[in-house]
């Protein structure tokens, strides 16, 4: 337990820097104009994810989820 204790701050560090990294590299058609009505005409906003992009959607996701189960586990700790 106390091996755990003593790596998982720098698991969490390593995670946090990685979830902000994913987060930054996704591509976001959501700007302030779109926000009151504002874009491109005939855009309803819903795209499908497709290869790289769906890929990293994923990774995201599961960074999100370890960081925090990871969390979750330090307050037990």
């Amino acid at each position: 337990m106390f091996l755990i204790a003593s790596y998982l701050p720098y698991v969490q560090i390593i995670l946090s820097v990685l979830l902000v990294g994913a987060i930054l590299l996704q591509q976001s058609e959501g700007s302030l104009g779109s926000a009151f009505g504002g874009g491109q005409a005939g855009n309803s906003g819903w795209q499908t994810k497709r290869g790289l992009e769906r890929q990293l959607f994923i990774v995201t996701i599961v960074i999100a989820i370890l960081f925090a189960l990871s969390a979750i586990l330090a307050l037990f700790i």
